[in-house]
């Protein structure tokens, strides 16, 4: 199969002439392959459904992970706590997160992407509203902890549970679009915070990010089925397989002998984790790793110490605060482009050029640091690149693995991936502490980015021929 056909997909005929293809839904017959069949159809009412109901998880995903940010200072007010006291409640949600992702992303392969999703929201709502009542730095710093586990397996299977619903001709711009959640709901956080916490205080943020979670449990049982591909894979009967699918499109069931999967791509690994790890999928597996590491590296430590760097290097801090704040405003936009371009190009061309871009941009800022209209600018675009790819690796990884391991696959991602996030963070710190100028910073900066997007050329010379699944 030559690398054109690879990355469009199956070379399945356009609808009007399938031979299986019928208005009536009567055509499809015989052994049907599940991804023909989604194919073959328009996005449905059904499938925007599941996508609008794990876009709500991921926002609230996102709105409950940057909540602790914005309750930081009415806690150093009212418990008379020093900044400092702060760091481990912090840094307690990311160490959860990369726990939770690594745990949840083998159960949803053995036991389902819905019932862990499901588990995941619920565990991550309850914890949240817990925290409304912590009444002690080391009971803020365990709940903390254990509301992490909940996100980091709640984002994951959500996004593989959409994928693995998506037609391939527009599989990235959908998964993309519902990781855009996670930065809708970090910054809806904020505008909540701003009304919740001088009226009914830092416990109500909590109240409201628990409750929230726990209701969007009964939409995901009423609303989310199974994967698809996971009942296939699982060898359930064709009624509960048929089930999904005809509310994409008409199928007669009493034509139908069996469902199967047409990927081609496969591994003897007895577990999901030894799949990913095997000979046919190491490679792509290290690189995607290191790749998500390196972008969390420079979105935490940008986002968690540049307003102090630039206050330092002669800005206001006004001033330090919107330039800093220019850095996630262009990510919808970057996450979206990327996702609809890596629906009509090479995926990892297109992922890797945006980490390139990046290492260009923020370069750029710290050579033109004395020109405020310039860097605003370079940091606006740089942010719209850097989310953009960033955002786009979790349809990345998905496109790679197969149904068996997928959701190890984009789970152990997204885990592993967390400690460069605590890195960036711990890495800002020493900028601090070593009082570089911003020239120097930057440079520096734009060297994780580098390293991304070169494991994404590694990654490609060593799976040129590996299809979207």
């Amino acid at each position: 199969m030559s690398q054109a056909e690879l990355q469009s997909g199956p070379a399945f005929p356009p609808r009007a002439e399938h031979p299986s293809v019928s208005e009536r839904g009567d055509a499809w017959s015989g052994d049907v392959p599940v991804e023909a069949f989604i194919d073959a159809h328009r996005f449905s009412r059904f499938q925007w459904v599941l996508m609008g109901v794990c876009f709500l998880i991921v926002l609230i995903d996102g709105m409950d992970t940057a909540a602790i940010g914005y309750i930081a200072p009415a806690l150093v007010k009212g418990w008379g706590i020093s900044k400092a006291a702060l760091a481990p409640v912090l840094s307690a949600a990311l160490f959860g997160l990369a726990a939770g992702a690594v745990i949840s992303g083998p159960a949803a392969d053995r036991f389902g992407r819905k019932s862990v999703l499901i588990a995941a929201t619920a565990f991550f709502g309850a914890m949240s509203l817990a925290t409304a009542f912590a009444g002690s730095i080391e009971s803020l710093v365990t709940l903390r902890f254990l509301t992490g586990i909940g996100l980091g397996a709640a984002i994951p299977n959500s996004i593989t549970l959409v994928s693995e619903y998506a037609p391939q001709r527009s599989r990235a711009i959908i998964v993309n679009t519902t990781y855009c959640g996670f930065t809708v709901g970090a910054a809806l956080g904020g505008f909540m915070s701003s009304w919740l916490i001088p009226a009914y205080g830092w416990h109500s943020l909590f109240v409201v990010g628990g409750v929230l979670p726990l209701i969007l449990v009964l939409g995901v049982v009423f609303w989310v089925p199974e994967s698809v591909r996971f009942l296939v894979k699982q060898g359930a009967p064709k009624e509960k397989i048929g089930a999904p699918l005809a509310k994409i499109a008409p199928l007669d069931l009493s034509r139908v002998q069996s469902f199967h999967l047409s990927e081609r791509t496969q591994t003897r690994a007895k577990t999901s984790v030894g799949a990913i790890l095997s000979r046919d999928f190491l490679t792509g597996t290290i690189m995607l790793w290191l790749t998500y590491f390196m972008g969390l590296v420079i979105f935490y430590l940008l986002m968690s110490w540049m307003p102090l760097l630039m206050n330092e290097a002669g800005f206001t801090p006004e001033r330090a605060a919107l330039l800093t704040a220019l850095f996630p405003l262009g990510g919808g936009i970057g996450t979206v482009a990327s996702g609809w371009l890596m629906d009509r190009w090479n995926a990892n061309v297109i992922v890797m050029l945006g980490y390139l871009l990046t290492a260009a941009f923020i370069f750029v800022v710290g050579q033109a640091i004395g020109s405020v209209g310039l860097v605003s600018a370079l940091i606006f675009l740089a942010g719209t690149t850097m989310n953009g790819a960033q955002s786009s690796m979790p349809s990345l990884a998905a496109m790679f693995y197969p149904t068996q391991s997928r959701a190890t696959g984009v789970s152990w991602m997204y885990g592993v991936g967390r400690f460069g996030g605590i890195a960036g963070v711990a890495l800002g710190g020493l900028f601090a502490q070593w009082k570089l100028g911003l020239p120097a910073v930057f440079a520096l900066l734009a060297v994780p980015s580098v390293i991304a997007g070169l494991a994404l050329f590694v990654k490609l010379e060593a799976h040129p021929a590996t299809e979207e699944m």
